[in-house]
């Protein structure tokens, strides 16, 4: 009886520990070895690459990784500017008994050194805690100066704008 309460004990510890964050963009690569066929097809993925993007913008290969049965994915260097660490991917398929790779799909992943856009955060998270305080306590004097310079702007506009230009045309208006 006594070896039962460790084995109960074991699921409760793996859910309390807190699951590792995950970099945004960057994909989780399946385990495996990949399809020997689709592995060597380095100058299938490299020629559709070509049919993209520039010959120079294509470094060297660096991996071809497994995507499940018959799928694999190749990743090239990226030499775009402005996407430094970024990779290409080409991901590669057959169907069961054919030795010709199909191209699926072809596009950029960012690796662990890229670049990336800051996550998402809403609104609310975005405003400054003094202006969250301003509103709060009903401090409304800034909205009011940028309301009374946009109807000043707006009557500045309105001395310039033709009165000809309606749907009904100059000569068609009841003066």
């Amino acid at each position: 009886m006594t070896d039962a309460a460790p084995a109960a004990a074991a699921p409760e510890a793996e859910i309390a520990r807190p699951a590792a964050k995950r970099k945004a963009g960057v994909p989780i690569w399946r385990v495996g070895k990949p399809d020997s066929i689709l592995a060597a097809a380095v100058d299938t993925a490299r020629d559709a690459l070509a049919a993209i993007a520039r010959p120079e913008d294509i470094g060297s290969h660096i991996a071809a990784k497994s995507e499940g049965e018959r799928v694999v994915t190749h990743l090239f260097e990226c030499r775009l500017r402005g996407y430094r660490g970024w990779q290409w991917f080409v991901t590669v398929a057959r169907v069961a008994r054919s030795k010709v790779a199909t191209v699926n799909e072809i596009g950029l992943v960012p690796s662990e050194g890229s670049l990336l856009a800051p996550e998402w955060l809403p609104w609310s998270e975005r405003i400054r805690p003094e202006e969250r305080d301003a509103a709060a306590h009903g401090d409304d004097a800034a909205p009011e100066d940028s309301e009374q310079d946009a109807a000043e702007t707006h009557d500045d506009g309105a001395a310039a704008t033709s009165h000809d230009d309606g749907p009904q045309g100059p000569d068609e208006h009841d003066d």
